[in-house]
């Protein structure tokens, strides 16, 4: 027995190993390379508050606008590894946030279900469908404070131990000083749970009232003498206790045999209440004030989520690996007997209708709706194949086994890094790398007002040169800045869409424009050359200048 129990604890250790390995280096091809767009901006501020501290004003654009510093944390430290590495120590940062991120996953599978097989595919497959939105951006170090949560929320409940729910109100003190645009996100984390406990308290309500009135007629029976008052309550408690067995007998029946949906009733429940309420203090946790419950509605109220495309719609058509996920979740409910827990559920429609509303909300479903498939996987196979997992895992830890299965997740790896294994840290294809230089070289910036595009606007600041507009859309917008319509302007003036050209720009004063070649703007303008000089040019940006009339 003991010989047999240790054999076991080999192969774990082994499996564990294996798939840890296994996943650092999945997570190493799916991280890329070249930098994303708000990382550029992400460094200069970093920089400002390191030598300025959170001054609450924009010091990057030439509008003079406050700012409100959403993720300063995560900005100071990302200046900090750029300062020590530059753009390599970047791009490992994003490898190590990544290779925790699917390691905290798989651990978290594995503690959920007790299954790691399947927690080891289901990370690999989750991570695989995250692949693009992996990237040196705030939201990488909150996916992994979500499952973090995810985790100490199911651990609070199943052992009450006081160190989880520190855990659970840590968190949101990180989220409102490294990505405070999510932290309304978090409490969303916990209103599964609360639903099901109210549907578990109104289901039973019956069994509780009743129970209620037989406590009562026994109070009430201590203090009355008159025998026929005295046996009519007794009949009446009879009565009352054959109805609460009977009530008792049909839940037990329905609980024990649900049709699909298992309601779990957890009076610790309450206390998770109570470190939620807790939690929605901690975002005054922040030099940022009351941004924390502010942000989040300010931008909904603006016009940047329609205009945004991470912000838009999710649309299916266009997403073939959201269809798959998706088809994998309603065949297992739909075409097995597997039975799905009320809160996760709840969880999974809840993130649903997020993820149709903004198409950046897919990570959030992938992320948490993976511990949520891996349940119902791990109950299918419980009912079906009891012992199949186990005979996989041990057939995985052989040599053959291992030398398989390492070999197709790096083949995989492979696939997923080669066509990215040229790529640079900064593409010039669509960031004005020559064409920054010279206006470097050859402009005053600090006196010229230079209009340039949304996307490439946050390398601007990065070379140090004052923006028209970047990516921080809401800095752009009156809801932000009142009877500020920068943002509002920009897409006017990028899709030429009125016939005041002209007189936005006088409005900013511009001296100068910096535009894709292939822009509708520079179409429009190219055209007058009465008004405007071309000046520089390359393979994909040109500058303009406005002549003085």
């Amino acid at each position: 027995m003991k010989k047999e129990s240790k054999e076991i604890n080999r192969t774990d250790i082994r499996f564990n190993i294996m798939a840890i390995l296994l996943i650092a280096i999945f997570c190493f091809s799916v991280s890329p390379i070249t930098l994303q767009n708000d990382t550029f901006y992400t460094i200069k501020i970093g920089e400002h508050i390191l030598q300025n501290g959170i001054d609450m004003h924009d010091p990057f654009s030439f509008h003079d606008l406050k700012y409100t510093y959403p993720h300063w944390l995560y900005d100071v430290g990302i200046y900090l590894i750029y300062n020590v590495g530059g753009q390599v120590g970047i791009y490992i940062s994003t490898i190590v946030l990544c290779t925790i991120l699917g390691i905290l996953m798989y651990f978290t599978n594995v503690k959920l279900t007790k299954n790691k097989l399947t927690s080891f595919v289901i990370t690999i497959g989750a991570i695989y469908v995250l692949k693009n939105f992996i990237a040196a951006r705030a939201q990488l170090v909150t996916y992994i404070l979500f499952v973090l949560t995810v985790y100490f929320i199911e651990q609070f409940l199943e052992t009450k131990k006081k160190r989880y729910a520190i855990g659970l109100i840590i968190i949101p003190i990180i989220i409102a000083n490294v990505h405070l645009a999510v932290f309304p996100f978090y409490f969303i984390l916990y209103l599964p749970y609360i639903a099901e406990y109210m549907i578990y308290i109104l289901s039973n309500a019956g069994i509780i009232t009743t129970t209620a009135k037989i406590k009562r007629l026994h109070k009430k029976l201590k203090n009355i003498n008159d025998e026929n008052k005295i046996e009519e309550i007794k009949t009446s408690i009879l009565k009352l206790e054959q109805r609460s067995e009977h009530l008792q007998k049909r839940y037990k029946k329905a609980h024990d045999n649900p049709y699909k949906i298992k309601i779990v009733g957890n009076d610790t429940v309450k206390w998770l209440i109570i470190v939620m309420i807790i939690c929605i203090f901690t975002g005054f946790l922040t030099p940022l004030g009351t941004t924390p419950y502010t942000y989040l509605i300010n931008t909904m109220q603006g016009n940047t989520m329609q205009n945004i495309s991470e912000h838009l719609p999710l649309t299916l058509i266009n997403n073939i690996n959201f269809i798959g996920v998706l088809m994998i979740f309603f065949a297992i409910l739909i075409f097995t007997d597997t039975k799905i827990r009320l809160s996760d559920l709840f969880m999974f429609f809840g993130l649903l209708l997020l993820t149709f509303y903004s198409r950046r909300q897919e990570s959030m479903f992938i992320i948490i709706c993976a511990f949520i498939l891996n349940k119902l996987i791990c109950w299918m196979f419980d009912k079906y194949n009891k012992d199949g997992c186990k005979n996989v895992i041990n057939a995985m830890c052989r040599p053959l086994g291992m030398i398989t299965t390492i070999a197709i997740v790096l083949i995989l790896s492979i696939n997923v890094y080669k066509p990215k294994k040229d790529d640079h840290f900064i593409n010039e294809k669509t960031y004005p790398v020559d064409a920054a230089t010279y206006i470097l070289d050859n402009l005053d910036i600090k006196n010229i007002r230079l209009y340039n595009e949304y996307n490439y606007g946050s390398y601007l600041i990065f070379r140090g040169i004052p923006v028209f507009v970047d990516s921080r859309a809401e800095l752009y917008t009156p809801e932000f800045n009142e009877g500020v319509t920068v943002f509002n302007d920009f897409l006017n003036l990028s899709g030429v869409n009125n016939d005041k050209i002209e007189e936005t720009l006088d409005k900013y004063d511009i001296t100068h424009l910096i535009m894709y070649k292939n822009s509708k703007l520079r179409t429009f303008i190219k055209q007058d050359t009465e008004k405007y000089n071309l000046i520089y040019e390359d393979d994909y940006f040109c500058i303009y200048e406005r002549k003085k009339v």
